[in-house]
């Protein structure tokens, strides 16, 4: 029987196309692997990520904000600053400019891509709410969320929000704590800043660490708090205070803020199950000019600082705040490695020195009341807040990696 010869070439074609038809999804994935890489009219390298993007500047920008008062239902009242009669908007018209790459512009597809499935808490105080409010804002443009608050708490009220992203699978929440450690809570009934607060900083704001345990990303904030008369106890004693003599001319005393901050993060640390990412905010500077909060104060910039004018700025105890920040900072990123824990850092305080025209001003209420303290502490929004959350963008994009 004569055997049949197959001609030369006769398999490369089903071959090739059997190639074709195995690689075509690899080469597909590939791409839309290096394609996560450009948002925001930019490319995103391992070079870019080791850059410090908070060393730079702020420059001009025609491109507008994200998003106007108007189009945004989550802004706090009192940092809607258009709707009680701001008139510039020479302040919307600055982006920030790392020195040494680019800081891809907020792409809020890319963000809810990267969160699906996930959740993220903002814990703090009210400047954890208006950066959380800004990503609201952001976000909006995309997706709408549903207010799920009542699933978690009776108190439907701005100081505990959880929100719900249902085509995403995405959760975020704010939890007030303002100290993050236990505390009297004297401050809700007396607002005078005379008599003080006491603080357990060994013991966590059960506020929070209630809750935490299956979230994904956990983003500390806050610092003004610990500006006021303070008692510290640690075991269920008296270990110190901080102005508990002259409010004027007693020095600061960060014990309490380091043990609290401290006692934070060991908490996270310790918490049985948790695996997600801590990242810390860095202290946000108020900006008040020609007088104190509470003796005329004001901030009426209308475009940033210079580097060299910020380096003037001095605001009240910003320099021993962010140094223990860092300190403890480091301390725990330490700690949390050793546990396979991720940590970011949120270095904001610098950058945002530059920025006194930010802020409401006098433009955080209705110009028709008797204004006796102006707010600059908080920021306007849109604003110069919503730059935080490119940033945050950046540290959960390098986390996926």
């Amino acid at each position: 029987m004569q055997q049949k010869v197959i001609p030369k070439g006769a398999l490369a074609l089903p071959l090739t196309l059997l190639l074709v038809v195995l690689f075509i999804p690899l080469i597909i994935n590939l791409h839309e692997s290096y394609s996560n890489l450009y948002y925001g009219g930019s490319l995103e390298s391992a070079e870019n990520f080791s850059c410090n993007v908070f060393s730079g500047n702020w420059v001009a920008y025609s491109g507008g904000p994200y998003y106007d008062n108007e189009n945004c239902p989550f802004i706090t009242y009192k940092q809607n600053c258009f709707m009680h009669g701001r008139p510039d908007r020479e302040f919307l018209k600055w982006r920030w400019k790392p020195d040494e790459c680019e800081l891809p512009l907020f792409d809020a597809k890319k963000f809810l891509k990267l969160v699906r499935g996930k959740s993220m808490a903002f814990v703090g105080d009210s400047i954890g709410r208006n950066q959380m409010e800004s990503l609201l804002c952001l976000l909006n443009s995309v997706a709408r969320p549903e207010d799920i608050t009542d699933r978690y708490t009776l108190n439907d009220d701005k100081y505990f929000k959880w929100w719900f992203y249902a085509h995403y699978n995405f959760t975020v929440a704010i939890l007030w704590s303002p100290f993050l450690v236990k505390s009297s809570q004297k401050y809700l009934n007396d607002t005078s800043f005379v008599n003080a607060e006491n603080l357990y900083v060994d013991e966590a704001d059960e506020a929070w660490t209630t809750h935490i345990a299956n979230f994904d990303y956990v983003i500390f904030s806050g610092g003004q708090w610990f500006f006021r008369p303070l008692t510290f106890y640690e075991k269920g004693r008296v270990v110190g205070c901080q102005k508990c003599h002259n409010l004027t001319t007693d020095p600061l005393n960060l014990y309490g803020y380091r043990n609290a901050l401290r006692t934070a993060f060991r908490t996270v640390v310790k918490l049985e199950g948790f695996k997600g990412m801590v990242i810390l905010v860095t202290h946000s500077p108020n900006h008040f000019e020609n007088g104190g909060w509470n003796n005329g104060g004001g901030c009426n910039r209308t475009i940033p600082m210079t580097k060299e004018e910020s380096a003037l700025v001095k605001p009240y105890g910003l320099e021993e705040i962010y140094e223990t920040q860092v300190e403890e900072f480091k301390v725990a990123e330490k700690e949390g490695s050793e546990k396979g824990l991720r940590f970011g850092l949120m270095n904001i305080t610098g950058m945002m020195v530059m920025r006194g025209d930010g802020h409401p001003d006098k433009y955080g209420q209705n110009l028709d009341r008797n204004v006796r303290i102006n707010d600059c502490v908080h920021w306007c929004m849109p604003g110069p807040v919503d730059t935080w959350n490119q940033f945050l963008l950046r540290l959960i994009t390098i986390a996926s990696f």
